[in-house]
This record gives structure tokens, C-alpha cells and sequence, in this order.
């Protein structure tokens, strides 16, 4: 019987090179979208080694059905908790539905979506939750507030379900990426200019040249990140290794960034601080 794996947000970036890496390896995989033309395209190009989940971070109900269809079919070896979106713009104007629909998504969903896989997860011989934070949970920066606060959250989330489930042998481990050549970053640069759009004149005075120093940094970052491949490579390392680390970085500028993150407080802070 093949071994079978969750991957949330598998439409597109690395939730989609996750379960091509899986399939390759000869696993089925449960693969989460929120489209019915992102569950076509599944079904086109994996067949019957892909079931997919129709499942939105947001609501409790299509979490609870995803997790009761995965379990009544059986075991889990593994779920990987990819999905997640990026709000930018400054804290002082982000309006707060839009900073709660980041940490909705980003922890709370991470949450929903692991306890509704537990059963499944708890009757497999070997068992392990996978989260893809950021090495945005480490080091923060100017206006990607939102983010920035949802993944440190996401650090706590792992780390205390890492306690937790310890007992019972399920391993949880946190993947740490730094720039990956996503769509996110375009739907980032658009946040961003809808953002500007609707800040007051006292606000865009305040802030409009860190958010296009934001913008260039998202133009920089779709150009330069390493491929998705590459962090799903590391992702199912985790998920099927022997000892996983409890924690991974992925690419040369998640590395440096946690070496900036070791540095005395008072020298980040003036790092990472916006300038005039």
C-alpha cells in the first residue's frame, strides 16, 4: 500500500512541488485547493495518486470534512501545512480584518488543519507534521508587519505542538525558507499598491518610499529565489528521513538572515530598520 501524505495548498509554488516530489517518489497524496480549476488541473496531470481536498483556511467546516474524508480511508504519514498568504503595508494603517485574516490563515488555519489530521496521523506506523514558516519568523522587517507576525506566531504554534505530540512519536518540524520564486510575491506587490492606493496623504508621506522599497524588494525576490522545487526537496527530506532535524533552512538567504538573528539586539534592530 503506498504511503500517504496532506499538502495544503498544493495549486500552485511550493505546495504543488511538494506533491510532485511525493508522487515521483511513489506516494498518494492529499493535496488541498480552493478552485475548481486548481482541482482540474490536479486531476490531470496526477490521476488516482492524487485525491484532492477542496478545503479553505478559513472555514472551520470544509477543515473538519477534509480531515474526517482523510481519516475514514486510513493512515497518514505525513502533513505537510504549506498554505498560507502574505498582507502587507504599514501597521499603523493595515486595516485590522485584513491583520486578523493573516493570522486566521497563517496560524490559526495551521492549527485547525493539524488537529483535524491527528486520527489519521495517530494510527500510521510512523507519523510527522511539516510547517513552512519563513525566516520571516526570526528576523522582521518594515512593512510586512502582518507576515512577519504570523510566521513568529507560527515558530510558538510548531514549537508547542512539537512538545506536545512528542509522546505519542508524531514529529513536528519547521521548514524555514527564504526567498522562494513564487507567486506570492506578485500578489505581494499588488497588496502593496492597493495599500498605497488608500493611505491617507499623512500616511503616504510617512511610509510610501519603505513601501516601494518593499515592492522592489518583492520584484527582487520573484527573480532571485531559489525554485520551488528545491524547497519541496527539503520539505519531503523532513517528512521521510530517518532523524529529521526540528528545524531546516532553505536557501543562502535564509542562512544569513539567522545569523543576523543572532546578533546582539540593539545591532538587528538598527540593521533592519527602515531608513529615511
Amino acid at each position: 500500500m503506498k504511503p500517504s501524505y496532506v499538502v495544503t495548498g498544493a495549486s500552485s509554488g511550493i505546495g504543488r512541488a511538494c506533491v510532485a516530489e511525493l508522487v515521483r517518489r511513489g506516494a498518494h497524496v492529499w493535496a488541498s485547493v480552493r478552485t475548481d480549476g486548481d482541482e482540474k488541473e490536479l486531476d490531470r496531470a496526477y490521476g488516482d495518486a492524487v485525491s484532492v481536498l477542496r478545503m479553505d483556511l478559513r472555514n472551520a467546516e470544509s477543515i473538519a470534512e477534509c480531515g474526517a474524508r482523510v481519516a475514514a480511508a486510513g493512515p497518514v504519514r505525513g502533513l505537510v501545512n504549506n498554505a498560507g498568504l502574505a498582507r502587507p503595508g504599514p501597521l499603523e494603517y493595515v486595516p485590522l480584518a485584513a491583520f486578523r485574516e493573516q493570522l486566521d490563515v497563517n496560524v490559526t488555519g495551521q492549527l485547525a488543519v493539524t488537529r483535524a489530521m491527528l486520527p489519521a496521523l495517530r494510527i500510521a506506523p510512523v507519523a510527522r507534521v511539516v510547517t513552512v514558516g519563513s525566516i520571516g519568523g526570526r528576523i522582521a522587517g518594515p512593512m510586512v508587519g502582518p507576515y512577519h507576525t504570523s510566521k513568529f506566531a507560527l515558530v510558538g504554534l510548531t514549537d508547542s505542538l512539537r512538545a506536545e505530540l512528542a509522546p505519542e512519536g508524531i514529529e513536528v518540524i519547521l521548514v524555514e525558507p527564504g526567498a522562494v520564486a513564487t507567486a506570492i510575491w506578485s500578489r505581494a506587490r499588488e497588496a502593496a499598491e492597493e495599500v498605497r492606493a488608500t493611505l491617507p496623504p499623512a500616511g503616504l508621506e510617512r511610509y510610501g518610499e519603505q513601501l516601494a522599497a518593499a515592492e522592489r524588494s518583492a520584484s527582487r525576490s520573484a527573480r532571485t529565489g531559489v525554485a520551488p522545487r528545491r524547497a519541496a526537496e527539503v520539505v519531503v527530506r523532513a517528512l521521510t528521513t530517518r532523524r529529521p532535524a526540528p528545524r531546516y533552512l532553505v536557501g543562502a538567504d535564509a542562512r544569513l538572515a539567522a545569523v543576523l538573528a543572532s546578533l546582539p539586539f540593539r545591532l538587528r534592530y538598527r540593521l533592519t530598520a527602515a531608513k529615511r
